[in-house]
């Protein structure tokens, strides 16, 4: 008898370190090794790179389909960035160049050019950005040292608040839309100000309706995952537990 493939969603808190994609195979690994076919369809509703952690929806069976809809949902992030230093990536990961900067901004002038990134933006992505550029992605072209001139692309920003601020450490609260990356906002705030600007660190808190609050970190998942593990969905795409 073939295996029946379970359709639902996880909650997972992403760790520093591993893809997205990493994720959901570790994922699919633990479907199959509970039974479920071994090309069950394991994806996510929203990247996170490497360096950031936090809220991951994991879609397994048909709940793929509805990738598109949880993505446009709003996302939150706590964002650090880092005033003192620019990175080649637009965040720690580098290479990292030190910015000389004899008078470091005050708070008052942080929080005045915040309202210019609000709203329906133009944002420039990151060259080391999985973005297509002639078919291939422009990360791949950068890591060759050609990196591509990639457009600016209309992009939606809720909010930005200043949670906490002692030089260089700057730490946003932020509030956006679908294909908003956050290593751009940390560049171009820091250009605005005259000083570096590159993300320290990134955690993702909302993703549309779901919030990290109900995650399951990485490394908790249990060896064995099956249909009663995952939050099942109602026809309006309501998430509940299986049972419920």
């Amino acid at each position: 008898m073939t295996p029946v493939s379970p359709t639902g969603l996880l909650l997972i808190d992403k760790p520093e370190g591993p893809t997205s994609m990493d994720v959901c195979r570790a994922v699919r690994r633990r479907l199959v090794a509970a039974g479920a076919p071994r090309r069950v369809k394991v994806g996510h509703a929203g990247t996170l790179d490497p360096l950031a952690t936090g809220l991951l929806v994991v879609l397994v069976g048909k709940a793929t389909r509805l990738s598109d809809r949880y993505m446009a949902g709003e996302k939150r992030y706590l964002a650090d960035v880092d005033l003192s230093r620019t990175s080649a990536t637009d965040d720690r990961e580098g290479p990292v160049r030190a910015v000389d900067v004899p008078s470091p901004p005050a708070l008052d002038a942080v929080r005045a050019l915040l309202p210019r990134f609000v709203g329906t933006i133009l944002q420039v992505p990151p060259a080391f950005s999985a973005i297509k550029v002639e078919g291939r992605r422009a990360y791949r072209l950068a890591r060759k040292d050609r990196a591509p001139t990639l457009a600016p692309r209309p992009v939606v920003i809720h909010a930005i608040d200043v949670v906490a601020y002692a030089w260089p450490l700057l730490r946003l609260g932020v509030r956006c839309g679908k294909g908003v990356y956050i290593r751009s906002l940390a560049r171009d705030l820091g250009a605005a100000l005259g000083v570096g600007g590159m993300l320290q660190a990134l955690r993702r808190t909302r993703v549309g309706p779901f919030e990290l609050e109900r995650a399951t970190p990485l490394d908790a998942l249990p060896p064995l995952l099956t249909g009663h593990d995952l939050l099942t969905i109602d026809p309006d795409g309501h998430a509940r537990a299986a049972g419920g």
